[in-house]
């Protein structure tokens, strides 16, 4: 009986906490998240401030969750990209293609949510340790991309060659024990580097950078990746561009 009780107190606690989750994306869409209220939350939901608390004690709390819920929800996207593929599909340039369009994807259709994570900083807040796990799955998967062509002698110099510059170093060091890859760092400069121009090219698009500029948005992104692959190493970028 007891464990009965106690699984029906957690099924109502996980479906209070995606109302409030649910309530609070309503608001980032409405009002942003600088105007994330937890009164308001609550108001919207019929609950009183007190009961709120006892899921998310404070603003940051709240942003916290659905920040780490982003990211997960962009590294679920990332994964699922590469999953289930075969033969000519598998190739590491079509993978990478396959992987950045599906980031992308998700980015337009959660247009308020990827702001949250890859637009400007929420005042007051510091996204703790925490959310970083998270913020790693998608670039993980990216990572894992290379790892297996340079596994299978598939991946070559990158277009820059040795040229990352030597105070790098120890920031390449640590992001090859922290992810624990087995890749040279002028590879991963490349690869961090190509990381951060995929959301460079999302939050262009996205916040209006494109507009009146670039009209085909599809094959301009198509055209922009592949020579994120070609800058990494991969190559064969222009091979995936058919069926644009």
């Amino acid at each position: 009986m007891g464990s009965r009780v106690q699984g029906a107190r957690e099924r109502a606690r996980i479906e209070i906490v995606a109302a409030i989750k649910a309530e609070a994306r309503r608001q980032l869409a409405s009002d942003g998240a600088a105007k994330l209220s937890l009164r308001a939350v609550a108001r919207e939901l019929g609950m009183v401030s007190s009961a709120l608390y006892r899921y998310f004690p404070s603003r940051d709390d709240l942003l916290t969750a659905l920040i780490t819920d982003a990211y997960d929800a962009v590294g679920e996207a990332a994964e699922q990209a590469t999953a289930g593929s075969g033969g000519a599909a598998d190739s590491p340039p079509a993978r990478w293609l396959a992987v950045c369009r599906a980031v992308r994807a998700w980015a337009l259709e959660h247009p308020h949510e990827y702001a949250l994570i890859y637009g400007s900083p929420v005042p007051g807040y510091a996204a703790p340790q925490s959310t970083t796990v998270a913020a790693s799955r998608g670039a993980l998967v990216m990572f894992g991309i290379a790892q297996d062509a340079y596994d299978s002698g598939a991946l070559r110099e990158p277009t820059r060659g040795s040229a990352a510059p030597d105070a790098l170093a120890r920031d390449m060091a640590e992001i090859i024990e922290r992810l624990d890859i087995r890749l040279p760092a002028p590879l991963v400069v490349e690869l961090v580097a190509a990381w951060s121009e995929l959301f460079g090219l999302i939050s262009s698009e996205l916040f209006g950078q494109f507009n009146r500029v670039v009209t085909e948005r599809d094959a301009f992104f198509g055209h922009a990746v592949a020579r994120l692959a070609d800058q990494v190493g991969l190559g064969g970028g222009s091979a995936v561009l058919p069926g644009e």
